[in-house]
């Protein structure tokens, strides 16, 4: 079986769900590449910023609830359904992959960090999804760890997505700028120059980056990608997507093998 690849995908807006844009055709064609180069992953593991967590969590239900958790947009986003399964046997391999350091729990869902991205890459929903919770307590380096011991699963069929935004501001958004501001595209440019360089410890430790205060606030966006740069386990990467939204948001994503 050919080694699955792995995409750290930026979602930015939940409009992304129901928009045609240049970013829904990135991720359509990015779909449709791995479906005819790598063939139909056996499940999804998914790392979205919008499960983040005090631990590592896993989810085991055979029917993941679809979760809508955003606020005041259109009603025509909250009739949007993925009506994906769960994957048990992904469970049990994470899980024996990660020991005592993951739980089970179910109380979450497939959220919008996953299923927005999903609906374009693969329309039909009929690949299983499981979310893997992104760790609050572990930094950018401990995140990148954790993702190498994930590494396996891309043998066995899995296909890892990380969802998140490299550059990700509410408090600094340019509604009248379709493109990122000055500090957003030096930060993005300084992180996509070290992940296609192999420079692990500039993207682990970003804090060190001119303007991280102000690309990352918080982390749960920016560490779906040290997860999945350490299950890349150093193939090589390919960026799509390399785009911006209303100044502070940057939309970049990878795939790498």
């Amino acid at each position: 079986m050919k080694r699955m690849p792995v995409i750290f995908a930026g979602h930015g807006s939940p409009m992304l769900a129901i928009e045609d844009s240049e970013q829904t055709r990135g991720l359509q064609q990015i779909g449709k590449e791995i479906l005819q180069n790598y063939g139909k992953p056996k499940a999804i593991l998914a790392i979205s910023a919008h499960w983040y967590t005090k631990g590592t969590f896993i989810q085991s239900t055979p029917e993941p609830k679809q979760i809508y958790d955003m606020y005041g947009f259109p009603d025509e986003l909250y009739k949007i359904t993925y009506p994906v399964k769960g994957y048990m046997p992904l469970t049990k391999t994470v899980q024996s992959q990660l020991g005592n350091t993951v739980s089970i729990d179910d109380s979450w869902g497939i959220d919008h960090g996953t299923w927005t991205i999903l609906i374009h890459m693969f329309p039909n929903a009929d690949i299983p999804v499981v979310q893997l919770s992104v760790n609050g307590y572990l930094n950018a380096k401990k995140s990148y760890e954790l993702g190498k011991q994930l590494i396996t699963l891309r043998d066995e069929g899995y296909l890892i997505i990380g969802s998140g935004n490299i550059v990700h501001n509410l408090g600094e958004l340019e509604w009248n700028n379709v493109g990122g501001s000055t500090e957003a595209i030096e930060f993005n440019t300084a992180i996509t120059n070290a992940v296609t360089s192999g420079d692990i410890k500039t993207v682990t430790h970003f804090e060190s980056l001119p303007h991280a205060s102000y690309a990352v606030p918080t982390p749960e966006h920016y560490l779906p990608l040290s997860y999945t740069l350490g299950a890349a386990d150093g193939d090589d990467v390919r960026i799509f997507n390399d785009l911006y939204s209303t100044g502070s948001l940057s939309l970049t994503s990878y795939i790498w093998g």
